[in-house]
């Protein structure tokens, strides 16, 4: 193949599109407003696969890469995008899923976000969670909401991120970007130590384990607004999602610090657009009020469903 890396992507970005999938045998994919289109360049031959990535990995990423058989990491084309690149083997070839990143962090309005996501990127403490299925926006809405506070309010934030995907630029805020793999070892590791950084925000990129969740809460406990992301469909499932997670002896002990910390879950997917042309976010928003932490407290989860049909007036 005798286009680059680089050709490809500006392709992606010409096409309005947010995915680009290289794997061995099919021509490069787009995915274009939800739906996979081929391009028309010949199916790709195992040294193209290889010859299209090695070129942007560093040294101590193709370790990893040898070693792991998977690998995460962000490329930039100056001036035009970010982009998130996850690394893999099928059938002992390299392929490879691209996730567009837009350079400009639109705001909460650019976006048409709901506007209740302004008052809970403000709140001074607690947890917050971002949920949804792969693709759904999640990264998108806490850039958003981080820049909100980068815009309004002064903020020591530390992300934990892997790879990091937006890049922010210091406002009112003070924005530590940290990555997994590059500036410490795992989300864990890295949620264990930051309350030592003296952090008003936390953004934890995707809570994967119970450890992680674990540092999460206890961060949450001791004063920062932690926002996090789950691959959840809405706020009941979340919750029981967490709780599911510990053992059974430590359930209760987790109700009772997910009713004393938990602020908000902002669940959301993408739909298509009548037009075909295009996709929108639909949201459910659990705002967490006195009634929702008496309902995790008691562990009577199903009824945060009526609780949102009805908290209209609260933002949800």
């Amino acid at each position: 193949m005798t286009v680059d890396l680089d050709t490809l992507l500006k392709k992606l970005v010409e096409l309005n599109g947010s995915d680009l999938h290289l794997h061995v045998g099919e021509p490069p994919i787009y995915r274009v407003d939800g739906r996979l289109i081929r391009s028309e360049l010949p199916p790709l031959k195992p040294e193209d696969t290889r010859n299209l990535v090695l070129p942007i990995m560093t040294e101590e990423q193709r370790k990893r890469f040898r070693e792991e058989l998977e690998l995460d990491l962000s490329y930039e084309i100056q001036g035009l995008a970010r982009f998130r690149i996850n690394l893999f083997l099928q059938r002992g070839n390299i392929g490879a899923a691209i996730r567009l990143i837009p350079l400009h962090i639109k705001t909460i309005d650019e976006w048409g976000l709901p506007q209740v996501l302004k008052k809970i990127a403000l709140l001074p403490r607690g947890f917050v969670l971002v949920t949804g299925p792969t693709g759904s926006g999640k990264s998108t809405t806490l850039a958003a909401m981080i820049e909100h506070m980068n815009t309004h309010v002064r903020r020591h934030i530390i992300t934990i991120e892997d790879p990091i995907e937006f890049v922010f630029e210091d406002k009112m805020c003070t924005i530590e970007q940290r990555e997994l793999g590059v500036d410490t070892l795992s989300f864990s590791e890295a949620l264990r130590r930051v309350m030592r950084q003296n952090p008003d925000v936390i953004m934890v990129g995707e809570m994967r384990d119970l450890e992680t969740m674990k540092q999460a809460l206890t961060a949450a406990e001791m004063g920062a607004l932690v926002l996090a992301t789950l691959h959840t469909t809405d706020a009941a499932q979340t919750v029981d999602r967490i709780i599911d997670v510990f053992p059974p002896e430590q359930q209760h002990q987790v109700r009772l610090q997910l009713a004393a910390t938990l602020q908000a879950v902002i669940s959301q997917t993408l739909l298509p657009l009548a037009s075909g042309k295009g996709r929108i976010a639909a949201f459910e928003i659990l705002i967490v009020t006195p009634a929702v932490r008496n309902t995790i407290r008691e562990g009577k989860i199903e009824q945060i469903y009526t609780i949102i049909q009805t908290g209209a007036k609260e933002g949800m």
